[in-house]
């Protein structure tokens, strides 16, 4: 794919530095009431008031001056005619040329004349220049560029632009942008900011060329309704797929915010059907205690993201949410009503293993008493199960917890004992129990230390925890499944007493888990240099619950778990996470994670990820300025198990004053069909136009870890 669009610019290190900013046009002093003052080599005054000024001349007013080789005064009209190197300037416009005309009210006439607005970095030339003391400028055979003195990389020529500088905004008509001299497009009609304010008006268009779409156009119009909300229509046209159109429409206001998104494709010539995408979020705040929040998503059909995502991520959606969640906070309790509910992307997903919906489930907790002494947990849910096919019902879950607790800085201990209810009532699966239940006490005693020492410029800990968890076992093969699992063993889940995420499953438990943490962290900024863990649970009783398919834990202690974090050692951080099983002497889960980044824009990363039986990458990743103008950038995600590459892309940015390049090349597999599939895209970005289109800025930052780019000064997000 082929995409090209225009963007704004952010300024370069070695450009001329951005002027100090300026107070509103609608904040500044009214100089019209201001006395004038003149000063002249000479001058001739009739009695009518009027006057010949010999130059030097020098006019002021305020903080507005008119500078002339020669000018006249006319008292009835209070008007300056000022000829031969004629400069005017005031806080947000300077102006030059041959001949000008000036009233003490603040307008006047320039022609022939240069221009410069100084917040905006904004100049150019005009035939003629009207303007008045509103910040209004009527400019006729313009040419508008913001790239600083001494360049024109690009510019716009318009017969005539009118700028709104309270408004922040300019139009032009008749208007051809030029980038190097060469005419990259003609348009009737083209706004554009002159401040950062947001604006309503056509963004410029975005061209691309695909193989799955063939030639694309879509241009995009910002309609900026209300301070507090917008929109963004964008009609487009595909040639292998026909007309499309989006719509993108946010809002905030005082308690609430959200976004509406749509994709829509009235006719795919390729398919012979209409095909959309559609995503809604919103979250309000009723009260200081009372939240609702929605996140819905609809795909028309399980090639959408196929055909129409970039990139293994966006071409790899399996499932998309619609949910609505109403919480109740408060110091005490806090109670949540959810209605969920799953589109399956992947038709190859069996209607048995697809996500059950929630409708609708409810939970509670409540908690008393938390630093030392007593507490109490109590944890509550009910919750409806249904699905096309399977098994559906409720279950209904109590887990009251009492606690004793000691915590101080140098150490903690907390014991506590649980009993956990669960009960069900299942509908369509005849002949087996519809009231399966079970119910058991949950015993346990977590405890900490922490011993520091410090030479002065470092100090040292070690952190020991141990956590003895007791809980009786019960069966539950008869138990059905709607949405437990058995989460990565990580240093979290080594210190949960249960090991399921999920109602359907209570793991019975006689094991101590113990582990040891040691930092070093420098006194003076109290930043954490390294830290290591290293940890392993012992069995007293083998665990005998199971999810299906799930081994049968084997020996009378888990796998080891290791995590090493070296941070800012040189600008070298080091990250890495082991998964050891000391019975098969074999690591199960690998992860290593090596990182330069000497500068936010200056990053590279080395990273190997390992999961037995899963998969096994190599992962390279990098972005670096080579010069003050040129910056490349790379990223290669490598199979061991396929042998084959998954991900990688490559490109170069090239970043003058105003103006910048960036191209990207990728090749990437879908891992929801295994499609292989290149891309190709081509950014130009113009310092002081709008933006629209692809954001690669924002693609580069999320897929180069720590990469981060500096935010664009200017044009509408």
């Amino acid at each position: 794919m082929l995409l090209l669009s225009v963007a704004a610019a952010r300024a370069d290190p070695k450009c001329p530095a951005p002027p100090s900013p300026l107070p509103a046009v609608s904040s500044l002093p009214a100089a019209s009431t201001a006395p004038i003052e003149v000063t002249t080599a000479g001058a001739e005054v009739t009695d009518t008031g009027d006057a010949t000024l010999k130059g030097p001349v020098a006019v002021r007013q305020g903080d507005r001056t008119l500078a002339s080789h020669d000018a006249t005064y006319d008292a009835a009209t209070e008007t300056f005619d000022a000829a031969g190197s004629v400069e005017y300037r005031d806080p947000r416009l300077h102006l030059s040329g041959d001949a000008a005309t000036w009233h003490t009210g603040g307008g006047g006439s320039f022609n022939n004349a240069e221009f410069e607005l100084p917040a905006r970095q904004a100049r150019g030339h005009a035939a003629s220049i009207v303007f008045d003391s509103d910040g209004h400028l009527k400019l006729t055979g313009v040419d508008y560029t913001a790239c600083p003195v001494g360049r024109r990389d690009w510019f716009l020529r318009a017969q005539s632009i009118d700028i709104d500088q309270k408004a922040g905004q300019g139009i032009g008509r008749d208007v051809e942008l030029n980038f190097k001299g060469v005419p990259l497009f003609y348009l009737p009609v083209v706004s554009f900011p002159t401040s950062d304010a947001r604006k309503s008006g056509f963004l410029f268009p975005t061209i691309g060329d695909s193989s799955n779409n063939g030639l694309e156009l879509a241009v995009p119009y910002y309609w900026n309704l209300a301070p507090n909300y917008d929109t963004t229509l964008t009609p487009g046209y595909m040639s292998k797929r026909g007309v499309t159109f989006g719509t993108e429409f946010r809002y905030l206001t005082s308690d609430s915010h959200g976004q509406f998104q749509s994709d829509w494709v009235p006719h795919d010539a390729s398919t012979d059907r209409d095909r959309s995408f559609i995503r809604f979020t919103e979250q309000t705040d009723f009260t200081s205690r009372l939240r609702f929040d929605t996140n819905l998503a609809y795909a028309s059909d399980s090639a959408y993201f196929e055909d129409f995502g970039v990139g293994s991520e966006s071409t790899s959606v399996i499932y998309l949410t619609r949910a609505a969640r109403l919480t109740y906070l408060d110091s005490h309790w806090q109670a949540t009503g959810l209605v969920e509910q799953w589109q399956t992307i992947d038709q190859t997903v069996a209607d048995t293993d697809r996500p059950y919906t929630r409708a609708p489930q409810i939970t509670i907790r409540g908690r008393w008493g938390e630093g030392v002494g007593p507490e109490f947990d109590v944890r509550g849910e009910a919750v409806n199960f249904t699905r096309a096919a399977g098994i559906q019902g409720a279950r209904y879950d109590l887990e009251p917890t009492a606690s004793w607790a000691f915590r101080s800085p140098g150490a903690f201990f907390v014991s506590s004992l649980g009993y956990r209810t669960t009960r069900y009532a299942l509908r369509d699966d005849p002949g087996v129990d519809d009231s399966p239940a079970f119910s058991a006490p949950i015993v346990a005693v977590d405890s900490g230390l922490t011993f520091e020492r410090t030479d002065g410029s470092r100090l040292e800990t070690f952190e020991p925890r141990a956590l003895y968890t007791y809980i009786p076992y019960r069966d539950q093969s008869a138990i059905p499944i709607f949405d437990t699992g058995l989460p990565d063993f990580t240093l979290i889940q080594l210190f949960r007493s249960e090991r399921y995420v999920g109602g359907d499953r209570l793991g019975d438990a006689n094991q101590l888990a113990v582990g040891a943490t040691s930092r070093l962290v420098d006194a003076a900024s109290g930043s954490q240099l390294l830290a290591a863990t290293l940890g392993e649970i012992y069995y007293f009783t083998p665990p005998r619950v199971t999810l299906p398919n799930e081994p049968v834990v084997v020996g009378d202690t888990s796998d080891v778990v290791a995590q090493l974090a070296v941070a800012a050692y040189k600008h070298w951080n080091i990250d890495v996470g082991e998964q050891w099983d000391p019975h098969a002497a074999r690591s199960d889960v690998s992860e290593l994670q090596l990182q330069y980044q000497p500068a936010n824009n200056r990053v590279v990363n080395l990273g190997y990820r390992f999961r037995r039986d899963l998969l096994e990458q190599l992962d390279l990743s990098s972005a670096w300025p080579v010069s003050d103008s040129w910056n490349l950038y790379g990223r290669y995600v490598y199979s061991l198990r396929d042998r084959t590459a998954t991900d990688a892309f490559a490109g170069f940015e090239y970043r003058s004053c105003c103006w910048a390049l960036r191209l990207v090349a990728r090749h990437y597999v879908s891992t929801f069909t295994g499609t292989r599939d290149t891309s190709l895209s081509l950014q130009l970005e113009l310092n002081g136009l709008s933006s629209v289109g692809q954001k690669t800025g924002a693609f580069l930052e999320q897929s180069i870890r720590g990469y981060s780019a500096t935010p664009p000064a200017t044009g509408i997000p």
